[in-house]
């Protein structure tokens, strides 16, 4: 039997996003042979969206959800409570599925029968980034053979066999709604509790990144970002003395990114290598954050007096 098939959009004061990604879904959701919907979660308070995506899905398979929980894992964990199949697959408001997406992702699912399939992201400016974020490499995501298990992933191209996900309970933690990294540590515990999950490298999906997230503040933000939610996530759950000895390994993991990326970028300076310089920084942005993570620090980029 042909499993049903909902694509969760999760979304927070995006018109103009979701005017672009809507059309697109729409299309690929009509030409699959399976049954398929769209959920829209609206993770405004106000419910702004509303309007627009009830409109948009008077001629196609939209539904609305609202979640006035402030935080990306309550919108995720109602994308879960409004998945209508067996097949949920996430998707962000301000990306775009290229033409064989869905296709190759549910191709991916029916060979290999995993509880998830990852697919990969890849950027795209709406202005020409400066040299430094390019050599920084800021936005450069990981790629890997279709077929090649997966330990760790983000919600932002990914499907999940709901029956496996509700047998075992797993929901996205709120603690991590605002600092990001709630999908680390679902897809974490998913495989911790037997789940496996397979990259799908044909299953690409656009990040359109807009002018605001190309300065060097954004990306240094979003690196110490990764680094604080990373240790959170690896000491969340442990015992005691497991968890001071995790401590420990993060911090002095984190210290030596601190001292490696000080000094690359001080050769940077003195050799005047762009990427030396940029990447050093990243290696120190990631380091510090890891530091603050390991001793508790918690960094909420998804505050809602950020901007998204």
């Amino acid at each position: 039997m042909t499993e049903r098939v909902t694509i969760a959009v999760l979304t927070y004061r995006r018109p103009s996003d979701l005017a672009e990604l809507l059309p697109i879904l729409v299309h690929q959701a009509l030409a699959a042979p399976e049954d398929i919907d769209i959920l829209v979660v609206d993770n405004d308070p106000v419910g702004g969206a509303e309007e627009q995506v009830r409109a948009a899905g008077t001629q196609a398979p939209i539904r609305y959800a609202h979640e006035p929980e402030p935080g990306i894992a309550s919108a995720r964990n109602r994308a879960l409570d409004g998945c209508a199949g067996e097949l949920l697959v996430f998707i962000d408001d301000d990306e775009r599925p290229t033409e064989p997406w869905l296709a190759t992702l549910l191709a991916a699912y029916r060979r290999y029968r995993p509880v998830a399939v990852v697919g990969p992201v890849v950027s795209r400016y709406d202005v020409t980034p400066s040299q430094w974020v390019q050599a920084g490499r800021f936005f450069d995501r990981r790629r890997m053979p279709t077929g090649t298990p997966v330990t760790v992933a983000a919600t932002n191209n990914l499907l999940l066999h709901l029956p496996w996900v509700r047998a075992n309970g797993l929901r996205f933690d709120g603690r991590f709604g605002l600092s990001g990294g709630s999908d680390s540590l679902f897809t974490r515990q998913l495989v911790q509790r037997g789940g496996s999950m397979v990259w799908c490298d044909e299953a690409v999906v656009i990040d359109v990144v807009p002018a605001s997230r190309l300065t060097r503040g954004w990306v240094l933000r979003k690196a110490y970002r990764i680094g604080n939610a990373s240790s959170r996530v690896v000491l969340d759950g442990t015992r005691p003395a497991r968890r001071l000895l995790l401590r420990a390994s993060l911090l002095t993991l984190g210290l030596a990114r601190l001292a490696i990326g000080s000094l690359r970028c001080c050769a940077g300076v003195l050799t005047g290598q762009l990427r030396h310089r940029a990447r050093g920084m990243r290696t120190v942005a990631r380091g510090a954050g890891m530091v603050s993570g390991s001793l508790g620090a918690v960094y909420s980029e998804y505050s809602r007096s950020a901007v998204r």
